[in-house]
């Protein structure tokens, strides 16, 4: 049995992740953490998913109770994820990462450590959303340069990063797929007079409002049709369920980065 550490316990996606522990019969949640300020320190982590007790106190300190868990998914914002990475590292323990909004020395922060742990990186844990990272890949190598590509996400009034991580994941593997960079092509949003469009640039859209768990389409345009590859999530469960299964994964692995395309044996040998 797998024992699973959540941080960002008191969160919305860290009771997904405490809910989805609970109905996982290969993964037992052992350990639940939250900043120091946060009101959850103290609470019983079932509770505050709605469960009742299940014996698990959520608290700050990831090095008191490193001996509590197996692999500890994180799914908050940079600098925790850092500070937890550098807490993980020490004690040998693997990484489930969701966070998004990591800048390039964090990541290769998070590549260095992965010599000594091994973490899984993912901006989206859905298995749907990696089938459509997949698809995407597939339509780009096909489709080439011949069609526009744009890229429409939507997301809810508090997520605080703009595009989302699974929209900038979208966009890597169109433009790798076709031999651009993404830094190069990327266009982010449109305003006044701005000339006939660049056929090699990749646009972004971006909408947040309301509730919207996480909608996503890539638009592929040529002239006379358009394919449209869309994901939508209706419920953060899937994301949790994912996680899970990333977790048993990589509690196999004694080192490495991965993401969910090596869990779902997507990579081409």
């Amino acid at each position: 049995m797998i024992k699973i550490g959540v941080n960002g316990a008191g969160g919305r996606m860290g009771k997904t992740l405490i809910q989805a522990c609970a109905e996982n019969e290969n993964v037992q949640l052992g350990a639940a953490f939250e900043i120091s300020s946060s009101d959850s320190i103290g609470a019983d982590a079932g509770e505050l998913a709605g469960l009742g007790k299940v014996g698990v106190v959520t608290n700050s300190d990831l090095a008191k109770h490193h001996a509590d868990f197996d692999v500890l998914i994180d799914f908050t914002i940079p600098t925790c994820t850092m500070q937890s990475l550098q807490q993980c590292r020490t004690y040998g323990k693997s990484m489930v990462i969701g966070t998004t909004g990591l800048n390039d020395q964090q990541k290769q922060t998070l590549l260095e450590a992965s010599k000594d742990i091994a973490i899984l990186l993912a901006p989206n844990m859905s298995v749907g959303v990696n089938v459509c990272l997949k698809l995407l890949q597939m339509a780009a190598a096909t489709l080439g340069d011949d069609y526009d590509v744009e890229i429409i996400e939507a997301h809810h009034r508090h997520k605080v990063d703009a595009p989302s991580g699974t929209a900038l994941r979208m966009g890597e593997v169109v433009a790798e797929t076709l031999g651009r960079n993404l830094k190069d092509c990327a266009v982010y949003g449109r305003q006044g007079h701005i000339g006939e469009r660049d056929k090699n640039t990749i646009g972004f859209e971006t909408i947040r409002a309301g509730d919207i768990v996480g909608d996503h389409t890539v638009m592929f345009s040529g002239i006379g049709e358009r394919i449209e590859i869309t994901h939508k999530a209706s419920s953060r469960m899937t994301f949790a369920n994912g996680a899970m299964r990333a977790a048993v994964w990589v509690s196999a692995k004694e080192n490495g980065l991965y993401d969910m395309q090596d869990v779902l044996e997507f990579r081409e040998n």
